[in-house]
């Protein structure tokens, strides 16, 4: 049974919410769905009507209450205009993660308890565990799911108020509830763009954003190698990614990839130039501070899709981490973030530098 005080779920209108608010109403109090109006997508894309009905609809069958939040401005704001200008930047940003920091686990909450609820629910694959009277985000027990990477930046004094009622559940469990439960969304599809990019061309997103604002963006830069050496020129850096090989258009002895990005120019190196063994990260947000020494074995992703690096980590001066990976990584990316992890618990997250 969850404690007193309710609890208000985030809902986007696909399965994963939609079980997660049936299983928080099995564990009893006060339950309310919301969903999250960011902007105006189109039909079948995310924050369509069809969401906010589809959401609706299931807290209709479930006899709960519903409301739809408007934060369209602080969407904007916080996530697609700081995810522009990271691009801009040469960094390349993760929009899910500032979503996830500033407003599902971030307003959401000052809206749960202006509504009179305690705590917010999501559907996300990830844990929260209570030992020794503290409490901890985990690895969520599906791995193909697990989501807890993008949930590293929720305040360590407001784990004990979010509920994730999936995190001890695979896919195949959460779709046969659904349909156990009639919900109109068991066979709904997963959305798998990012939401206000739903093509994935960034850098056509990122040029008629700057149209918009009159922003200049240049269109053309040079190709440098590792030791600065002018070999080309490019189309502007914000069509290239870190790790980046095709359609480069760059001749050499051997294969050639984006190592890095520094206003308009494009750095190549080899394969082996891809490879570090120490990152920093900034806006760092810490779980379980006693980890962090430079002698603990910690373990860490600087990917959504990694497999987890053996490490250390320490901090070298406020806000900035020092993460030293016991063998070198392909493709460290400033502007993605780095997690770290003590066997399935997160010990803290931060921004690539």
């Amino acid at each position: 049974m969850y404690p007193d005080g309710g609890t208000l779920i985030g809902m986007s209108g696909g399965v994963d919410s939609s079980v997660a608010a049936c299983l928080v109403q099995a564990g009893g109090g006060d339950v309310a769905g919301t969903t999250l109006k960011l902007f105006d997508g189109e039909d079948g894309k995310c924050c369509s009507i069809d969401d906010v009905t589809d959401a609706r609809n299931v807290c209709a069958r479930l006899g709960i209450r519903y409301f739809v939040l408007n934060y369209k401005r602080r969407f904007q704001t916080d996530v697609i205009d700081s995810f522009a200008a990271s691009y801009i930047r040469g960094e390349t940003p993760n929009p899910c993660i500032e979503c996830n920091r500033h407003l599902k686990f971030g307003r959401m909450f000052l809206s749960a308890r202006e509504l009179g609820f305690s705590n917010v629910a999501t559907g996300h694959y990830a844990r929260i565990t209570k030992i020794g009277g503290r409490y901890y985000l985990q690895k969520g027990l599906d791995t193909k799911k697990d989501q807890s990477y993008v949930l590293y930046m929720i305040a360590r004094d407001e784990l004990e108020h979010v509920r994730f009622p999936l995190g001890g559940l695979t896919k195949s469990e959460v779709r046969d509830i659904a349909r156990d439960k009639g919900l109109l969304t068991a066979n709904k599809r997963d959305s798998q763009d990012i939401c206000f990019v739903p093509d994935g061309d960034y850098a056509g997103f990122i040029e008629t954003w700057a149209r918009e604002r009159d922003i200049t963006l240049p269109t053309h830069g040079n190709f440098l190698d590792s030791s600065g050496n002018t070999i080309g020129k490019n189309k502007g850096a914000l069509s290239y990614t870190i790790g980046q090989r095709r359609g480069l258009g760059v001749s050499h002895s051997e294969p050639l990839y984006v190592s890095s990005k520094r206003g308009n120019d494009v750095y190549l190196g080899t394969e082996r130039e891809l490879y570090s063994s120490v990152l920093y990260a900034k806006d760092v947000n810490v779980l379980v501070p006693d980890r962090l020494t430079a002698c603990y074995s910690l373990r860490a992703k600087t990917r959504y899709s990694q497999t987890e690096q053996p490490c250390t980590a320490e901090f070298t001066e406020r806000d900035t981490l020092r993460v030293a990976f016991d063998k070198p990584q392909r493709a460290i990316t400033p502007g993605q973030s780095v997690v770290l992890y003590d066997g399935d618990t997160v010990v803290c997250g931060g921004v690539i530098q």
